[in-house]
């Protein structure tokens, strides 16, 4: 991915800035990074669930037993991807929805409203305790 290549020429090794910068030089190309969610994903297929990036994938995961919060160096890693996989799910779904970054770097989900949802935080909480659950943070989200 180009502007990945761009980060690191301008800020080695990459910090949030450069995701920061990345939002908006290529929001799509930011997306698509966000969107990856390897671990999630692996853990997901590993229990007989393809995430689709539908609401429905969401209530899925949500059912799953949380077999990570044995593995306290996996927890926070899937955690995180559970987070940007939420978001992806919002930006894909809710219109008028847009990724988007706190200066600090921190990926956060704009609303049409202006409302910014913290997904990685709630990622972190879900993967942690299980609540709030995914779909019901998307569906808070896509009533907004």
């Amino acid at each position: 991915m180009n502007f990945l290549q761009n980060w690191r020429k301008r800020h080695a090794p990459a910090r949030g800035v450069a995701v920061y910068d990345a939002v908006r030089e290529d929001p799509e190309g930011v997306a698509k990074l966000f969107a990856e969610c390897e671990l999630l994903r692996t853990r997901a297929w590993q229990s007989h669930l393809e995430l689709d990036d539908s609401p429905a994938s969401l209530d899925a995961l949500d059912q799953l037993t949380p077999r990570w919060r044995e593995d306290p160096e996996e927890l926070p890693w899937l955690g995180n991807d559970a987070g940007l996989y939420l978001g992806t799910v919002i930006v894909r779904t809710v219109a008028g929805a847009s990724w988007d970054v706190w200066p600090g770097g921190q990926p956060v989900v704009r609303l049409a409203s202006g409302r910014e949802i913290d997904v990685v935080d709630a990622g972190l909480t879900w993967a942690a305790t299980g609540a709030p659950e995914l779909f019901q943070v998307y569906a808070e989200a896509s009533e907004a």
